[in-house]
């Protein structure tokens, strides 16, 4: 991910400024501004089958589902948009970013080329702070593959990894559960042999 602009830092005014002015989705983290880039086919594919799966799982529950149009306030100076995001009961806000939940109790990532590295490694360091959120859940779209983090305590994350179309990926933190074979439905994908 690169900043929009070579400015050194910006202040979340200026961020939240932006954003109020565009119809463009910009993240702020570490005083940079970062444009957010449009999708392959495959991630926006797959970000669409979570996200209607789970919402679809999710009726008569207290979790409720949102898309990437949802920014998530990770402090008041880091505002980010996962590919989408669970937040049990209403959604609450942050004072400067009155549009950026601060609840979320699940965040999901449908990873891209170019952000990957950033969504695995650096805005899940950001996340872990957050009181509310429980559980972490990694999408590859170029191969079968979903990691979902369960929280354990404020010091220790459980994994568990899932490979196969036969699998269904639980998140017990909302009490939702979506296969495999769903997520992955329409994108032309080889199955892991192993």
């Amino acid at each position: 991910m690169e900043p929009i602009a070579e400015k050194i830092r910006y202040t979340v005014e200026e961020y939240i400024a932006l954003v109020q002015e565009s119809d463009s989705k910009y993240e702020y983290v570490g005083g940079q501004i970062y444009g957010m880039a449009g999708g392959t086919p495959e991630h926006s594919l797959i970000a669409t089958n979570t996200t209607r799966e789970l919402g679809n799982n999710l009726k008569g529950k207290p979790g409720r589902i949102y898309n990437s149009d949802l920014a998530l306030a990770i402090s008041q100076n880091q505002y980010v948009y996962p590919a989408a995001s669970i937040i049990c009961g209403p959604v609450q806000t942050g004072e400067m970013h009155k549009n950026a939940a601060t609840n979320p109790v699940v965040i999901i990532e449908v990873f891209s080329p170019s952000t990957k590295g950033f969504d695995k490694r650096a805005k899940f360091r950001l996340y872990r702070p957050i009181p509310s959120f429980r559980q972490y859940v990694q999408i590859i779209p170029n191969q079968i593959l979903v990691d979902v983090f369960t929280k354990v305590d404020d010091d220790l994350w459980r994994i568990a990894s899932y490979w196969k179309l036969s699998q269904t990926v639980r998140l017990e933190s909302v009490d939702a559960e979506i296969p495999m074979s769903e997520i992955y439905l329409g994108v032309d994908l080889q199955e892991d042999q192993e």
